[in-house]
């Protein structure tokens, strides 16, 4: 395979730009991301109680394999640019363990957590990220990435704080639910450590694609419960396992992609700082999983968080 493509990077160089350096799309496919991962969370905890967390799974990247193949397969055959030989051990890596491990681990968390506290917990994900990046990408510790993570992580604690039950109450359940969540944020650090490099020869839309076709092979075993679960599911539950489908997944997941193209990858993951404080609002709006006052407060505290990230470092100490 050639080792890059036009129609990966050639266009940015032409996009216009903000102070920060990031393209105005490359900031529409941030606030993108952020908004549909937050309504996944929720959307994730309606439909739990009709498909069980490999079948919803499934279900899942079965929808997003079919609509964004709709819109990658024609371009493969038009440019006939695949990976080839090593290429693809990248995505098959970030493919079993993002697309297939972290949403199956995510789907079960959340049949013992509420939504606010899963996407909260799945935030530890960003410091692994920044770390990793930091090391293995060589991006560095710029001081206003880790500052702003302090500030942004400091307004999840204050989240969790709210979430928190009281002394005595925390339940085995609870304990397995946390646990899940930290086992997909894992997941999901290392696939985006990953999937960097693949973005630099392939297109977002093309990598994400390949990345759910591989999660939807690891999870054909649940099939005979997705099928069974399906019919026995009302019609709303099913028309969200759609919805998760199209927009978290095949939407969201490309955008994201798009966006860690342009964006160094710990820079971009502070950004998911957003995600819990969205996903208490949206759950709020539908499920009625009213947030306290320190989640609000926390909400508003990563906001300024990630707004110290995007701020630029006169000097970044590299590793």
């Amino acid at each position: 395979m050639a080792s890059s493509s036009p129609t990966n990077s050639a266009p940015s160089a032409a996009l216009p730009t903000r102070p920060g350096g990031i393209s105005a799309p490359g900031i529409a496919a941030v606030l993108v991301t952020v908004v549909l991962w937050a309504s996944a969370f929720v959307g994730i905890r309606a439909i739990g109680p009709s498909f069980s967390p490999g079948s919803l799974a499934l279900g899942r990247l079965a929808v997003a394999a079919v609509v964004l193949g709709a819109l990658v397969l024609p371009q493969l055959r038009k440019s006939k640019v695949v990976p080839r030989g090593r290429e693809w051990w990248p995505i098959l890596g970030y493919g079993v363990m993002w697309f297939g491990g972290y949403n199956v681990a995510l789907n079960a968390a959340e049949h013992l957590l509420d939504a606010g506290t899963a996407a909260l917990l799945i935030n530890v994900n960003p410091i692994l990220v920044a770390v990793m990046a930091g090391f293995i990408l060589k991006e560095g510790f710029p001081s206003w990435l880790i500052i702003g993570s302090l500030v942004a992580f400091g307004g999840v604690a204050l989240i969790a704080l709210g979430s928190t039950p009281a002394a005595g109450e925390r339940s085995t359940a609870d304990v397995a639910g946390m646990l899940l969540c930290l086992l997909a944020a894992v997941l999901a650090a290392v696939s985006v450590i990953i999937q960097k490099p693949v973005l630099r020869k392939i297109p977002a839309g093309q990598a994400t694609w390949f990345g759910i076709v591989v999660g939807a092979v690891c999870c054909l075993p649940f099939t005979g419960q997705l099928v069974s679960e399906l019919q026995a599911a009302p019609m709303s539950a099913t028309l969200g396992l759609v919805y998760l489908g199209v927009f978290p997944t095949a939407i969201a997941f490309t955008t994201w992609a798009y966006a860690l193209s342009l964006i160094d990858a710990g820079k971009l993951a502070a950004t998911t700082y957003l995600v819990p404080g969205t996903t208490i609002l949206i759950s709020w709006l539908l499920l009625s999983e009213v947030p306290s006052v320190w989640g609000l407060v926390g909400g508003v505290v990563c906001l300024v968080g990630v707004g110290l990230t995007r701020r630029r470092s006169r000097a970044v100490i590299r590793s």
